[in-house]
């Protein structure tokens, strides 16, 4: 099992670790929200005898402190109204809102507004209960939960939402610092990298001259090959000592950029490998030519290695004028790709070979995205047909909305 997929199975058990601890904290807190709900269902009912016991027994003054006693011990809120639905006594309500002076306090004056909106809330949330009033009638006792009850009952999501907006945070805080880390990791090995490769490439210089001068091999074609890998090493170092530091990018024909690449690279592969370049050979954008080649050469050495035989590699330029952007599409015929490790792929330590790496797509998209501003990913793929990657960039040619003119730093061309 590779690093990112030990990675991906440690992510997947935290994550139904965290799971089952949310899951059991709601149904902890749900069970002490039911006995609440039981207890003051309990507590309404007392009231509600009591009530109607105190209806009973209006005149009589033996009872009426125990009454007064147990109906001010009681928390609820609670609305009675008589048979026309006046309300015509309250218990637990907001004193602000409903007392207006100690000398009016007996008086059955409210404000009408408060009174509507806590009885409709009464209403939704449990049926009133039915009493025989003072004039023979059916009035009703209705309540509403308590505010403890109600914030034990939201207690439950808010504290998974806490919980989750800090695991949010320590998460992009986390991932940010290895970034980071990881960030100085590559830009530390590639410029070591890039130092270390600059003597043995300048005595292979000297010797590649020195075997010229002596053997009279100025048109030698292997000397000649030699000299182009030669430089190929100057190009591999110049784009380590690249990493960590802001690219120059400049106008170039991307056509021209991937051809000149395609010409070296298939030399070097089987022939069995079949390599195309199709589409508009004037589209334009701003490249970094040795990083941009690395990108060309990792894709293509991808759809090497996909193909076990012989097939076809198809490097396809599309312009898109509206969005001023340009395609480009790398298709093989290679064994393809699982649609669930379309973004696997691109993960550092991926790899399907015993000895690979696992470094040259996640390089290829920290090139497209980091240093070219463009995106890059896997845009169809099917299990022994091939894949498709597709690279997206910006055009540096600006087209005019009203006109089938394009404009670009090398001059206005008419289509």
């Amino acid at each position: 099992m590779n690093p990112y997929e030990k990675k991906r199975r440690w992510k997947f058990f935290l994550l139904i670790f965290a799971i089952v601890i949310g899951t059991a904290s709601v149904f902890y807190s749900d069970f002490f929200v039911k006995k609440m709900e039981r207890e003051e269902q309990v507590q309404f009912q007392l009231y509600v005898k009591v009530t109607e016991q105190s209806l009973v027994m209006y005149d009589d003054d033996r009872f009426t402190d125990l009454i007064e006693t147990i109906t001010k011990n009681t928390k609820l809120p609670v609305i009675m109204t008589d048979g026309d639905g006046i309300i015509n006594s309250y218990q637990g309500l907001d004193s602000t809102k409903t007392n207006y002076g100690i000398e009016k306090q007996y008086k059955k004056t409210y404000d009408p507004a408060y009174f509507e909106r806590e009885l409709k809330q009464m209403k939704l949330q449990h049926p009133g209960t039915p009493i025989i009033g003072l004039d023979g009638k059916i009035w009703h006792i209705y309540h509403k939960d308590s505010f403890i009850l109600t914030q034990l009952r939201y207690f439950p999501f808010i504290q998974l939402g806490v919980i989750g907006l800090f695991l949010l945070t320590a998460y992009v805080a986390f991932s940010s610092a290895r970034r980071s880390e990881q960030d100085q990791v590559w830009v530390g090995m590639a410029k070591e990298t890039a130092h270390q490769l600059g003597t043995p490439i300048s005595s292979l210089m000297a010797w590649i001259e020195l075997m010229k001068s002596r053997f009279n091999a100025e048109d030698d074609p292997l000397i000649a090959e030699m000299e182009n890998d030669l430089k190929r090493l100057e190009v591999i170092t110049d784009r380590f000592s690249k990493i960590g530091s802001k690219p120059i990018l400049e106008d170039h024909v991307v056509y021209s950029v991937i051809n000149n690449f395609i010409q070296y690279f298939k030399l070097r592969t089987s022939d069995k490998v079949v390599f195309t370049i199709t589409g508009d050979d004037q589209v334009r954008a701003m490249l970094n030519i040795p990083l941009f080649d690395w990108v060309t050469e990792n894709l293509l050495k991808n759809a090497v290695n996909a193909i076990e035989n012989e097939g076809h590699i198809t490097v396809n330029i599309i312009e898109h004028l509206a969005k001023e952007e340009v395609f480009i599409d790398v298709t093989d015929t290679g064994k393809g790709i699982p649609r669930s490790k379309f973004d696997a792929v691109f993960q550092p330590g991926y790899t399907t070979r015993k000895r690979g790496w696992g470094l040259g797509l996640s390089l290829t998209k920290r090139i497209v995205e980091n240093y070219h501003s463009g995106q890059i990913f896997v845009k169809e793929s099917e299990l022994g047909k091939g894949t498709t990657f597709r690279i997206i960039l910006k055009s540096s040619i600006k087209y005019e909305p009203t006109s089938t003119k394009r404009i670009s730093g090398m001059g206005i061309d008419l289509h």
